[in-house]
């Protein structure tokens, strides 16, 4: 298996039109997790096209296909997840979202459209391929965590899997660079939900019940203070409040209030540190000041930890690529959860950034945001890469 970077580069610039037109076409029709119907009709479409094998499944909107080479080998796996977030595109362009309130600000478009690329390259090389390379589609993971329902359905199974790769776009990061780190590169996470407890009574007459508002304040304070003086300077964690409510009259202490966030976390140590303090806080506080508190933790995302023989593999791909000086090891862990970690706890796996970022044409916005948006000179970046990448794992010799 031997091939030419330069050669295979032309084959992707060849393509890029029709790479903008698929990220385009998925950027204007977002469709939520769980829900992402026509998605998943769109990449069958584009898979049948380029007479690429695909399964589905009945519990969930996943699609998974397989390029067949015409030797024995290796099976490599590429995955990109489908899913948009629950947001107000507020982008000014032609491609802005359709559906008011749906919104792909975190780059799954650009993420499916880079996968399709990468298979229609790779699928037409498939007579010089010695092994396989299995397509995986992931549905959900913004909420209920689309990877594990996935693996636990077999996707990683028949043919076997032995390595995978994921990427994710960030406008933080200039296009033309790719970033990635050795080791742990996610955190992890748990979702919270507190409950606060007052005993309500008339405004003009708040010593005759307990505030649940002001209860729930402490509260918020309190939380912060966690961080602050528990957690090792030298360690991170952080705790977001991102919801809450109470009180239906404005001449009322409220009775109840209902807070939600998240909790994240590097090391498991400091997870359950954090975790034993929030509760603590919740109740102490409640009780406290005559209230009740309560708390319920959902377990979220595991830690992603990458595989540093593929860390390296990509990092060697990337300077030979775009030049040691476009290819940045990253510092710190993110404290930003991905489910792409279910799959490099299952087999060696690594998952990079690539940037998508562009100050001269205003592109500068972070994911999760309602003007985020990517130069889509990544599209063909990221091809390359996990061309390259595929290429080397399956044993490929690139001159």
């Amino acid at each position: 298996m031997k091939f030419n970077t330069a050669d295979l580069y032309k084959e992707v610039l060849g393509i890029f039109d029709w790479l903008i037109e698929i990220r385009r076409d998925f950027h204007r029709n977002p469709e939520l997790s769980t829900k992402e119907t026509r998605t998943k009709e769109k990449i069958i479409e584009y898979l049948k096209e380029m007479g690429i094998e695909y399964s589905t499944f009945i519990n969930h909107h996943g699609v998974v296909a397989i390029i067949h080479g015409s030797k024995g080998g290796k099976t490599i796996g590429l995955r990109a997840d489908m899913d948009a977030l629950p947001m107000e595109d507020l982008k000014k362009t032609p491609y802005s979202s359709s559906k008011k309130g749906v919104m792909h600000s975190c780059g799954h478009d650009a993420h499916m459209t880079i996968l399709l690329g990468a298979a229609k390259i790779l699928n037409n090389h498939r007579d010089s391929l010695s092994g396989k390379v299995k397509l995986i589609f992931q549905p959900a993971e913004e909420t209920i965590g689309g990877a594990k329902p996935m693996i636990e359905d077999g996707v990683l199974e028949n043919p076997k899997v032995e390595a995978i790769f994921g990427l994710h776009v960030s406008s933080e990061l200039p296009v033309g660079k790719i970033a990635l780190r050795y080791g742990q590169m996610n955190a992890q996470s748990d979702t919270i939900g507190i409950k606060v407890k007052g005993t309500s009574s008339h405004g003009a007459y708040p010593h005759g019940g307990h505030d649940s508002i002001v209860i729930a304040a402490h509260i918020i304070s309190a939380l912060q203070t966690i961080i602050a003086r528990d957690v090792d300077p030298r360690d991170s964690a952080v705790i977001s409040l991102g919801t809450i409510s109470g009180g239906a009259q404005n001449n009322i202490l409220a009775e109840m209030v209902e807070m939600g966030g998240t909790v994240r976390t590097i090391n498991p140590t400091t997870r359950e540190m954090v975790l034993k303090r929030v509760q603590e806080v919740v109740t102490g506080v409640a009780t406290s000041l005559g209230g009740e508190g309560h708390l319920n933790i959902e377990e979220g995302y595991i830690a992603l930890i990458n595989h540093d023989p593929l860390v390296k593999l990509v990092e060697e791909n990337s300077i030979e690529f775009l030049g040691k000086e476009n290819t940045i090891n990253i510092s710190k862990v993110s404290l930003g959860v991905e489910d792409f970690a279910y799959f490099t706890e299952a087999l060696p796996g690594v998952f990079f950034v690539l940037g998508s970022g562009n100050p001269d044409k205003g592109i500068v916005h972070c994911g999760h945001t309602q003007h985020f948006d990517i130069d889509e000179d990544c599209l063909k970046i990221g091809v390359m890469m996990q061309i390259l990448n595929t290429l080397k794992a399956l044993g490929g010799k690139i001159k």
